[in-house]
């Protein structure tokens, strides 16, 4: 029979007072040691009767599941974000996975606004292993989505910049505008503390080791071609008229990010495999069962060149037989297991630092020692500065848990 960890049971019981205290409660938990089975503890505390779900699509079938393991004998709905608007039912609590997806600022996403407009009025629980990867302006709409924020003296993100975000200017391709991304810490923390719950696995019981290598592939010379005349003439076309173009710094340096890795995309819209190389590499030296992270759509199509039947994209394939696993980042980073991958090999590598924290985590375990993660950045290319700045965003995330450590 499958049992709640102990520190679960005491989770459950402590954010549920939280929630009838507060309204909110959000559940800060480091990554694989069970958010979900915790938050099934908030709500049968917390004697709800009709749980709505929120959680990104390829996590709903783990969530169904832990539900009927443990049985609770409240009713629940799981849908991933993106189908809120489909949903209808008279629901008493909402809860929230990966709530930092609805951290962005000055603006809040399409999402957002989607389930403030729904559900305001109901108590929420948030979970989530990195609430503010990036920037503690990253709490205001976590918050501003229930009428119970407390934040909610400031009507909108601007307002509440004005007393608690440090606002500076920055420069990009079309002029200058407001940076409002340096908020205050110590003035946010009295306000949110009370709403939050962490805990880390070096508490559960964690004991893995996360070792991180970067190897180094040589790319084709068509490759670093393209990218020196790209830098130097901001387009670059071929023999059948297709087109590359850089013409401001933000697409330069989108553009020899993808061509680094051996792929590109056209202004017409088609994209291409200019170099195999990196999926070469990883065919060659890889043996065993690996999963690996890919970033743009065509280094899926030249890791399936070159690996054929070995490689799926299907997390059931690959969980129940010999096959690799290939996954976007951004869609694979949260909510399912690879504790079947002896290791994870990154093809590529994304500016953000969810994506760094949530990923790199797929493989443990309470019983994992190490996890091997192995990058694979081209000589001279751009991935190396972008592993560079994403490491340096680390402090906001790891700070959340320092009262705990």
């Amino acid at each position: 029979m499958i049992k709640l960890r102990d520190y679960q049971i005491d989770l459950g019981y402590k954010a549920s007072e939280i929630l009838k205290r507060l309204k909110i409660v959000y559940l800060v938990m480091q990554v694989r040691i069970g958010k979900t089975i915790t938050s099934f503890e908030i709500a049968k505390n917390f004697g709800a009767k009709n749980v709505l779900f929120l959680t990104k699509k390829k996590a709903i079938s783990s969530i169904e599941n832990d539900y009927k393991s443990f049985k609770y004998d409240f009713d629940l709905t799981v849908i991933n974000d993106e189908s809120i608007h489909k949903v209808d039912g008279d629901f008493d609590l909402v809860v929230h996975d990966e709530h930092h997806r609805f951290g962005a600022f000055p603006k809040p996403n399409k999402t957002a606004k989607t389930f403030k407009d729904k559900y305001s009025h109901l108590p929420m629980v948030f979970l989530s292993g990195t609430p503010t990867p990036e920037s503690w302006a990253q709490w205001y709409h976590q918050f501003w989505i229930s009428e119970y924020s407390p934040f909610r003296e400031y009507s909108n993100f601007y307002k509440w910049a004005d007393e608690f975000v440090n606002i500076t200017k920055k420069y990009v391709s079309y002029g200058t505008v407001n940076d409002y991304s340096g908020a205050e810490k110590e003035l946010i923390d009295p306000l949110i503390k009370d709403y939050i719950l962490t805990y880390t696995q070096k508490e559960a019981g964690f004991v893995s080791n996360v070792v991180e290598q970067i190897l180094e592939v040589e790319m084709l010379p068509i490759t670093y071609q393209i990218i020196s005349k790209l830098k130097k003439d901001l387009v670059v076309s071929n023999n059948n008229g297709q087109v590359i173009l850089a013409d401001t710094a933000v697409k330069l340096m989108q553009k020899v990010h993808q061509i680094s890795s051996g792929t590109c995309k056209f202004e017409d819209g088609t994209s291409k495999v200019i170099d195999y190389s990196k999926a070469e590499y990883i065919k060659n030296n890889f043996t065993e069962k690996i999963a690996i992270f890919y970033k743009f759509k065509e280094e899926l199509n030249a890791l399936e060149n070159i690996f054929g039947d070995s490689l799926t994209s299907d997390l059931g394939v690959f969980n129940s037989t010999d096959k690799n696993i290939a996954l976007q980042i951004v869609t694979g980073r949260e909510g399912i297991s690879l504790k079947e991958a002896k290791c994870l090999v990154y093809y590529n590598i994304d500016f953000s630092a969810v994506s760094y924290w949530q990923s790199r985590d797929r493989l443990t375990t309470m019983d994992r020692l190490e996890n091997k993660i192995y990058w694979i950045f081209s000589k001279g290319g751009i991935e190396n500065d972008i592993y560079k700045t994403v490491l340096s965003k680390k402090n906001y995330t790891l700070s959340i848990f320092k009262k705990n450590d």
